[in-house]
Formats: structure tokens, C-alpha cells, sequence
């Protein structure tokens, strides 16, 4: 008789697809993604029922058959009964018969997701893209010369992909994890961003990252460009810290009420993301930290309320009296310069390589105050920089804004790290025809800002220029993963040697971003 050996087996398919059905009901209601370590541990279970039916097989084709010497027993052997076994074979068929098609589409949909290369180790994927238009209506012939180097050539409006980027994270067993963040720079290029390989759970040092990352100093360029209020960064902030990612070893920290937070490492000064190494005999190091309190946190209403502070500093050793620039080697990393807040051809504000410059140190304040809808930020840095045969230079700037969100959401709040977090409409934004006539319409989240910026990058025989600026800004909020924004710049720069003449200048810029991440 067949029966004893096909009823566990039919039970055990039961028991195995109605799990797989309840993972396909999972990822039906989570938008279809199901997550690659998920996806692993099904396979990982398929394999392991499919050798326990071959198993309970076994045991039921011995079951079936008498031992040898004796004789046939009707109901010790399934004959007697066989009609009821019959009827519930019958259900258990049944039943299965509706997972089938749920296994053939969860196997589907786990062969197309990508996976880790071994078992020890996960991967996520993540990306994003940024699309930008750039206006100038309005520019004076100083500005004309800072941007093209010809006073009566205005700036161009530009329409171009800011960023888009491609990136695999994950762990590695026991305690390690791994980040490489590749950018498409220009669409015909390819530049590297955080790229790094690290141990977490470590004693003293927590967590420590081998790679490019960030510099721990200026808020608003630790905030991910994903959740920056404004579209691009302040004077200051991008002026002194130009494109923050650095190779260095840096260790990050959290105390156990995530009341303050920590990173200090050092770093090469110099910016390879797209040479990928560093050539010169003076490595041109830099010790820099950051040390971050959230002072108020309100629990009670999901982090609708909080209070920041931070100070943040570097030390570092440039090559003042290096190989000049287009020798070949790395050269004097002694240098400030900056964009006007938005996309454009050159550095509006730029001291050059200031020759003899043998150390300079970087101090910087920070502030936050969220209040429901409302939040305030500031921030202040100043640069000490010392020189060999020249008189000390000092440069400083600083911004501070007020946002506010007209459909009531606010910023949350990363206490581990001491930055802003993604911003969640309470309504996702769509606009569809209803089945009897009419729309129906969801708003997203609204936001406006506005934001003083200031930096003086002129001292002794040094004209970078000083920088003002107001900037006005509309973020339109479509999903916690995608948005529309809107900046107006107002602003001025004075006295900004361009060869060897002084030069000023008003401006106005217009700009937009569309944003996604994935």
C-alpha cells in the first residue's frame, strides 16, 4: 500500500508551501521586495524539507512493507481504514494544489534578486539620482570674471545629473562590514565615493572604517545629500571641507543612551575620488574629530522634538613648499575654495595653494532645535593656518537657517550619529481618476526654508573673496524616497583676486533638483 508513504509526505509539502505562500503575502504587501538575506534562508529551507521527504519516503516504504518472516497485517499495514486515509489524502491535495502557483512565482522572484558572493558575508543595494537646472538672471561683470574668466561672458544655465550613484553595502562574518559607492560622474566617467571596509563591535573603538569617507567636521556635510534641506551646501561648510570624503581610518562611537556620539581618525588631505591614490613623499595627514550631544529628545512623541549641539575640529600638515600643481604628484593640499551654493563652471570664492603654509587647524560649532514642524541649525568654523616665512592667516564663516513644513511633518532625528534622518510625508503624493468620475489626490509633504551664509576667505596677502548670501527654498516631499526642490540665491562676493585684480560682484541664482533614492 502506498498511502502511509504518500500521507507525511503530503503533509510536509502542506506545512512547507503554506510558508512560502505566507512569505509571497509578505512580499505581495511590501511593494515585491523581499530582502536578499530572507530570500537566502528560503532557499536554505527548501533545501532542508526537500531532504526530510526523502527521509519520512524512506520510513514509510519500510513501514509498508512486513518484516521478512511475517505475515501481511491489514491494519498494521494500512489496508483496514484505507477509504477514511483516502478522504483526507484527497484534502491534503487539495490544498496544496493552490501553493502551487505561489511557489512558482516565489522562486521567480528569489532568482532575480541579487545576493551576497558567499554565505559568510550580506549585500545591499542602494542608489541614487539627482537632476538639477541651474539659472543665472542676474550677474555683475565681477561675477561674469570669477565664473568664465571674461567680464562681459555671463554665467550659463545648465541642466545636468548632479549625481548618480550606484552602491553595495553589507556585513561579512563574524564582525566586519563593507561599502562601494561608485559615482557616474559627467555620465562618461566613474569616481568613487565611500569605499571602505570595516570591524564593528570592537572594544574602546566601537566601530572602525580602512577606506574614503567622510571627514568628521560640518554638520551639513555629515547629513547625507538625500536630506539637506537646501539644495547644495553653505560657503563654510563646502568651502572648508570641499567634497569631505578623505582616505582614513576613523573609529565611531555611541554611548549606551545614544545621548552622545563620536568619530575621531586621521586622514590623507587630499581628494582622490577620481585618481585613487596618493603621490607624494609628505603625506600631508590631518587628525580630526567630532563630538555630538543630543541634550533633548522627546520620546513621547516619536523624536517630534529635539536639541543638538557639537564641536568638531582638525589639525593638519600640509605641503606648503611641495611639488607645484601639474607635476604629476599630489600637491599642497593648503587651499579653500567654493561654488556660490549651487552648480556652476569654477570656484567663485578660492584662496590658490598658499605657498609656505605649514599647519593649520579647523574649529567648528554646531547647533539644532527641532520643534514639530519648525527646526533651527547653525553653524560656525574658523581656520587658524600658520606659514613659513609669512605673517598667520585666519578665515571663518558660518550659516543658520529656519525650516518649516506647511503640511505639519517634521526632520527626524539620528541620535547614533548626530545628522538629520529621511523625511516621512504623512501622505504620499499621487493624483489618480476615480472609477465613477473625478480624482482623487494625495499633497506629500510641504516644506519652506531660508538660510543666512557668510565666509571671509580674505586675510594679509590672501583674496579668496567674501561671501554673502540669502537662499530661499520650496521642498515638495513626493514619498520618504523622492522630492522636488526649489532654491533662490541672492548674494555678493567682494574683493576676489582673479590675476591679480580685485574683483566684486552681485548675483542671483534659480535652481532645482529632482530627487530619488533607492
Amino acid at each position: 500500500m502506498c498511502i502511509p508513504r504518500i500521507l507525511p509526505t503530503g503533509l510536509v509539502l502542506l506545512a512547507v508551501l503554506t510558508g512560502l505562500a505566507r512569505a509571497q503575502d509578505w512580499t505581495a504587501s511590501h511593494g515585491g521586495e523581499y530582502p536578499a538575506a530572507q530570500g537566502q534562508d528560503i532557499q536554505q529551507r527548501l533545501l532542508a524539507a526537500e531532504a526530510r521527504i526523502r527521509q519520512l519516503e524512506r520510513q514509510a516504504a519500510q513501514t509498508a512493507q512486513p518484516p521478512a518472516g511475517q505475515p501481511y497485517h491489514p491494519v498494521m499495514n494500512g489496508a483496514e481504514g484505507s477509504d477514511d486515509l483516502a478522504q483526507r489524502l484527497e484534502k491534503v491535495e487539495e490544498a496544496m494544489g493552490g501553493q502551487e502557483d505561489a511557489l512558482a512565482e516565489l522562486k521567480k522572484a528569489l532568482g532575480g534578486k541579487a545576493s551576497s558572493g558567499t554565505s559568510g558575508s550580506t549585500m545591499k543595494l542602494s542608489g541614487r539620482i539627482h537632476f538639477d537646472y541651474w539659472s543665472f538672471p542676474e550677474a555683475d561683470p565681477g561675477i561674469n570674471e570669477m565664473e568664465n574668466g571674461d567680464p562681459a561672458l555671463p554665467p550659463q544655465s545648465r541642466l545636468n545629473f548632479r549625481r548618480m550613484r550606484l552602491a553595495a553595502a553589507g556585513d561579512i562574518k563574524d564582525n566586519m562590514e563593507y561599502k562601494l559607492e561608485l559615482e557616474l560622474a559627467g555620465g562618461n566617467n566613474i569616481e568613487f565615493r565611500d569605499v571602505y571596509l570595516g570591524f564593528n563591535e570592537l572594544a574602546l573603538f566601537q566601530t572602525v572604517l580602512i577606506g574614503n569617507q567622510k571627514r568628521p567636521y560640518g554638520l551639513d556635510h555629515l547629513n547625507s545629500s538625500r536630506y539637506n534641506v537646501f539644495i547644495e551646501r553653505p560657503f563654510v561648510i563646502e568651502g572648508f571641507n570641499q567634497d569631505a570624503r578623505r582616505l582614513g581610518i576613523c573609529s565611531y562611537g555611541v554611548s549606551d543612551d545614544e545621548r552622545f556620539n563620536w568619530r575621531f581618525g586621521v586622514f590623507n588631505q587630499e581628494n582622490v575620488q577620481t585618481t585613487g591614490n596618493y603621490l607624494n613623499n609628505a603625506l600631508q595627514l590631518e587628525v580630526a574629530g567630532r563630538l555630538a550631544n543630543t541634550i533633548w529628545y522627546d520620546e513621547c512623541s516619536d523624536g517630534r522634538g529635539y536639541a543638538h549641539w557639537a564641536i568638531s575640529g582638525t589639525f593638519a600638515d600640509p605641503d606648503g613648499n611641495g611639488v607645484p600643481a601639474g607635476s604629476g604628484f599630489s600637491p599642497n593640499q593648503g587651499r579653500f575654495f567654493t561654488r556660490p551654493e549651487a552648480r556652476t563652471r569654477s570656484r567663485w570664492l578660492d584662496t590658490g595653494r598658499i605657498a609656505g603654509a605649514e599647519t593649520y587647524g579647523l574649529l567648528g560649532l554646531e547647533g539644532v532645535l527641532n520643534a514639530g514642524a519648525v527646526q533651527f541649525v547653525a553653524e560656525y568654523q574658523n581656520v587658524w593656518m600658520s606659514r613659513e616665512a609669512n605673517d598667520d592667516l585666519f578665515f571663518h564663516g558660518a550659516y543658520c537657517y529656519v525650516s518649516y513644513f506647511l503640511t505639519g511633518e517634521h526632520i527626524p532625528w539620528e541620535r547614533d550619529s548626530g545628522t538629520l534622518g529621511r523625511v516621512k510625508p504623512f501622505e504620499n503624493f499621487f493624483w489618480v481618476d476615480r472609477c465613477r468620475g473625478g480624482t482623487s489626490a494625495g499633497w506629500g509633504a510641504w516644506q519652506v526654508a531660508c538660510r543666512l551664509s557668510y565666509a571671509d576667505f580674505n586675510d594679509d596677502d590672501i583674496f579668496g573673496g567674501r561671501g554673502n548670501a540669502v537662499s530661499l527654498g520650496l521642498n515638495w516631499h513626493w514619498t520618504p524616497n523622492s522630492k522636488l526642490q526649489f532654491n533662490y540665491i541672492a548674494g555678493n562676493i567682494d574683493d576676489r583676486e582673479v590675476d591679480n585684480v580685485l574683483w566684486d560682484g552681485n548675483y542671483t541664482i534659480f535652481g532645482t533638483r529632482f530627487l530619488v533614492d533607492f
